[in-house]
């Protein structure tokens, strides 16, 4: 874990946020900066100071290198992949400049010029501004990692052509010192000026930690464009000796990409939303690597009817542009094919959040209508007790009326009897309907089921369906909401039912059993069986009709089910049909046995 900062931490800012950084990054600074320019000023020009200020550079862009890629390893990719661009881009000027050391000190030669590692210092800062188009303080998901790798092959594919155009012929072509000098100098300041610029851009951009690691990156990218050309000039002036004043630029260049890299990895920057291009994104990338693309065959053009350079200058670059044509060519049908494929799953994933709306929507009517449902029957079924209990109490009496016959008095009871079940099914019904909350009590799931299926024996009337409901002997308690579980059985009663329907009747049987410490309930049904059993708990899913189901009843059941600790699962019976097994577990506290006794009694 990171250590706490000991002071409120000022986005934008250029402080690091705690005191061991502020250890760290004093002693690079001094280690570094302090001690080369002590060096520079103190000492005469020689072989222990060229040794010295090589080394020091080595050591210098090593460290850096090293503070930069040890942000590699925090989420999400981009931000990773923009570290290792960045660490990879130190890491390429430290070749260069190890290539540089080994001319001066172990050769003991002075380094010739054109420098053979001159290329490799070029390219250095092709990586870091590749880093930025993946901008990780954005962190809108539309930035595609495979879309950036493309393009900065793109990119090291047009920074590589200019190189090879521009300062190549004056080294081996047509080999021309001061023409490859200015040649060079003028090329690598354009593309470190870039950078920096492209940082600066960034800076503006973005807010909190991510403001302040840019503002520490473009200081770090600015100064290494001045201290490069400075060096450059000097070199080609013949002024230039290693450990000198013309290394202090790029030696506080790099200690101060190293600070970036220890304050990035103290403080963690977290993406956002960037706050400029929340809806649209920028169009500058792609305009960018256009006219890179475009750039290319007008320098060809150029070349053939304005160049003044010599004719085998002109050939090679010709040739050179040729190649780099059908490169980039290559790049761009690579691009476009990914570009397509990402547009095609955009475009699959409108049209699903298209339908799961168009699905959201008819469920929402249709909750509209089971909530107006409920309210028409609770109203109903209020109405309905008040003449129903008269219809019961004058049964009641009339059954107690002496001078009845016998049959006279068994039609009373009948009566009767048939009063209190219609006020069951109303009592059921509006318990069912009524939306409370969640209590947790002692059931009996026999009981709960008995109800739930005295709510579907309307819909079962005259459609040759027969249920078939096996309770075992006094199961033990299950601990519970009563309404929600009834829910559960409703809905799976339900669906039995209408797939019952779709063959012309069949077979609902339920089965409930005590399995170790669960109460484990089986509802099977002789219908068509399932087609789909690993889905039909989606939201959403539904084998039935348009208008007939939302595909939301079985996902429901599994969210209750899952809230009770207990489990449900579908299966297709080897003999056809569908089975759905649910399973409660026991509670901790099982009623006396006469209870249990008492209960079925008036369940059934």
């Amino acid at each position: 874990m990171n250590p706490a900062p000991t002071k409120r931490f000022v986005p934008g800012s250029l402080a690091w946020p705690d005191t061991k950084s502020r250890w760290i990054l004093a002693a690079a600074w001094i280690g570094f900066v302090g001690v080369a320019t002590f060096c520079a000023v103190a000492f005469a020009p020689g072989r222990p100071l060229t040794a010295f200020g090589d080394i020091s550079l080595c050591l210098v862009a090593a460290f850096a290198s090293i503070a930069l890629l040890s942000n590699c390893g925090a989420p999400p990719r981009r931000s990773q992949a923009f570290w290792l661009l960045f660490g990879l881009g130190v890491g390429t000027w430290l070749l260069g400049q190890i290539i540089w050391t080994y001319f001066e000190v172990v050769l003991h030669q002075d380094v010739p010029n054109p420098f053979i590692g001159d290329v490799i210092l070029f390219l250095h800062a092709v990586p870091m501004i590749g880093a930025l188009g993946l901008r990780p303080h954005d962190r809108r998901e539309d930035l595609r990692m495979h879309l950036g790798y493309v393009d900065f092959a793109l990119l090291l594919t047009w920074w590589v052509y200019l190189y090879l155009f521009v300062v190549i012929p004056w080294q081996y072509i047509s080999p021309n010192v001061d023409l490859y000098g200015r040649a060079f100098d003028t090329l690598e300041g354009v593309e470190n000026l870039l950078l920096a610029a492209g940082l600066a851009a960034l800076y503006l951009r973005a807010r909190a930690e991510w403001k302040t690691v840019y503002a520490h990156l473009f200081c770090a990218a600015f100064l290494m464009a001045i201290g490069a050309y400075i060096s450059n000039l000097a070199i080609d002036a013949n002024l230039y000796y290693a450990g000198g004043p013309f290394d202090l630029p790029l030696m506080a260049a790099l200690t101060w990409f190293g600070t970036a890299g220890v304050i990035a990895r103290q403080i963690r920057p977290q993406s956002e939303l960037d706050a400029t291009h929340m809806r649209v994104p920028s169009p500058w990338p792609a305009r960018l690597a256009m006219a890179a693309v475009f750039s290319i065959p007008l320098m060809a053009l150029w070349t053939i009817n304005l160049s003044s350079a010599p004719r085998q200058v002109q050939e090679f670059r010709v040739a050179l542009t040729q190649i780099t044509v059908l490169v980039v060519g290559l790049l761009i049908v690579a691009r476009q094919r990914l570009v397509d494929r990402e547009r095609m799953r955009l475009l699959r994933a409108s049209d699903d959040a298209l339908e799961n709306l168009k699905r959201l929507q008819a469920q929402m009517i249709q909750s509209e209508k089971l909530v107006s449902l409920g309210q028409l029957a609770a109203g109903a079924a209020h109405e309905i007790n008040n003449p129903l209990t008269g219809i019961l109490g004058y049964s009641q009496l009339l059954a107690e009326e002496p001078g009845l016959t016998d049959k006279q008095r068994a039609l009373a009871d009948k009566v009767a009897a048939l009063a209190r079940r219609i006020k069951a099914l109303v009592t059921n019904l509006l318990s069912f309907a009524r939306r409370v909350p969640a209590e947790r009590t002692l059931l009996d799931v026999g009981q709960v089921i008995g109800s739930s299926l005295n709510l579907n024996n309307l819909d079962v009337r005259g459609k040759n369906i027969r249920i078939e409901f096996d309770p075992a002997t006094l199961l033990p308690l299950v601990r519970g909401d009563g309404n929600q579980i009834m829910q559960v059985f409703f809905n799976l009663v339900d669906n039995a039912v209408d797939a019952l329907e779709e063959v012309g009747g069949g077979v609902l049987s339920i089965r409930a059993t005590h399995e170790g410490t669960n109460v484990v309930i089986e509802v099977s049904d002789t219908g068509p069986g399932i087609k789909s059993p690993d889905h039909v708990f989606d939201p959403f899913f539904t084998t039935k009709p348009v208008g007939k189901g939302t595909g939301l009843g079985l996902s429901i059941c599994y969210g209750i089910v899952q809230e009770h600790f207990g489990t449900i699962e579908c299966f297709n019976r080897p003999t056809g049909g569908a089975t759905f097994r649910v399973t409660f577990p026991v509670a901790a506290q099982p009623a006396p046995s006469n209870e249990l006794a008492e209960m079925h009694r008036v369940s059934d």
